[in-house]
């Protein structure tokens, strides 16, 4: 049976692969749980799309990683968000927001799956953020969490 990987799956391939495995394995585990679904010639086609958009913003070697971080850790981010008394949020803040707050401050586009926050970041004030741009690059990024 072949299908296309939706997420990596150790010992098979990363997301994105097309794999050819058993009926039964691919019938009653990878495609109930979602980690692939079949493939059509529609899909492959799409899935080389989205390879060429990610390879058009992955990080190129560790040189590249240095640049980014030295970006990253110039940046002055500022992330608006809901609070109330006592400066406690509701909610907490994502990855998400912090790559959209790098955005808006001018930084480079990030993918959210690098970013790593300290806990789950539910109050005003400073925080730090780490973002693994290459097995040996983290950057770290102050951010500031503001009520609105």
């Amino acid at each position: 049976m072949k299908l296309i990987l939706t997420r990596e799956v150790s010992g098979l391939g990363l997301a994105g692969d097309i794999v050819e495995v058993a009926d039964g394995y691919g019938r009653n585990y990878l495609v109930p749980r979602g980690s692939a679904i079949g493939w059509t010639k529609g899909a492959e086609k799409q899935i080389t799309q989205i390879k060429r958009a990610q390879d058009a913003r992955e990080i190129r070697g560790v040189d590249h990683a240095k640049e980014i971080q030295a970006q990253l850790e110039r940046l002055a981010v500022t992330l608006n968000a809901r609070a109330g008394e006592g400066g406690k949020l509701f909610g907490s803040v994502t990855q998400s927001d912090v790559v959209n707050a790098i955005k808006s401050a001018g930084g480079p586009l990030v993918d959210k799956k690098r970013v790593h926050l300290p806990g789950h970041i539910k109050s005003t004030g400073a925080h730090t953020v780490t973002i693994e741009l290459h097995p040996n690059v983290i950057a770290s990024v102050p951010v500031t969490v503001a009520a609105k």
